[in-house]
């Protein structure tokens, strides 16, 4: 039975500009839409925050894809590396900082956040909690961190998060039961990164012992993965 067509759904696959297709869902409609609008962002800024695995990343590297901006990490973040960034980029500079809440130079984001409204730029942060719950002690930080606007992230529901992986199975033309949808769906993270990976590996264990996708084949594809990741 092909599931694919049998099953329909209204969340139209958009292309992530050089990365693979991004599946628009209601979880993340809103933060495409403002990645779209930059010249919208309040100073410059927009945060997107959510739990692991909820698609931040991707959505960076959507925008990363989208206007050329650099990606950094906030622990690489100093003094001495926040003028060099901005110094790469001496035209409009867009720049990305992911796990903002997570160890970040206070010192350092402060003047960065200054240099990049004084440059005009675009700065898209990504963390697990909005701006304005991160945990800073200086208090004019905080007060810049309150006014970004932000867009939090969610993991889809059970139905969107089969949606995500029929249409993934679909895009490889792999004819799935509905068995195989449900049992991936109760054991899988719900990202879409994670979507993708294990549909790629299922394909080419499909592929490579000349057997159709089952459940059998989808555990054993499961377990290697706990595998490799445990290892």
């Amino acid at each position: 039975m092909n599931l694919a067509r049998q099953l329909p759904f209204d969340f139209a696959p958009r292309p992530a500009l050089g990365l693979d297709d991004f599946m628009v869902v209601p979880e993340n409609a809103d933060a495409i839409a403002w990645l779209e609008r930059e010249t919208d962002w309040p100073n410059g800024m927009l945060a997107i925050y959510g739990p692991a695995g909820c698609g931040k990343t991707h959505l960076a590297h959507v925008w990363q894809s989208m206007t050329g901006a650099q990606i950094h990490k906030a622990s690489d973040l100093t003094e001495v590396t926040a003028y060099d960034w901005i110094k790469q980029q001496a035209r409009n500079p867009k720049i990305i900082i992911e796990d903002a809440d997570l160890g970040v130079d206070e010192a350092a984001l402060f003047h960065f956040y200054n240099m990049m409204i004084e440059a005009k730029g675009a700065l898209l942060l990504t963390g697990l909690q909005s701006p304005a719950n991160w945990s800073v002690s200086l208090p004019d930080l905080a007060s810049r961190l309150g006014a970004i606007t932000t867009v939090e992230l969610s993991p889809p529901n059970d139905d969107l998060f089969s949606a995500l992986l029929i249409k993934q199975f679909s895009d490889r033309q792999l004819l799935v039961g509905a068995d195989v949808v449900s049992y991936l769906v109760a054991r899988l993270e719900r990202s879409f990164e994670m979507a993708r990976r294990v549909v790629r590996e299922l394909d080419q264990a499909a592929l490579a012992g000349q057997r159709n996708i089952t459940k059998p084949l989808a555990r054993k594809v499961l377990e290697q993965l706990e595998t490799e990741q445990g290892g």
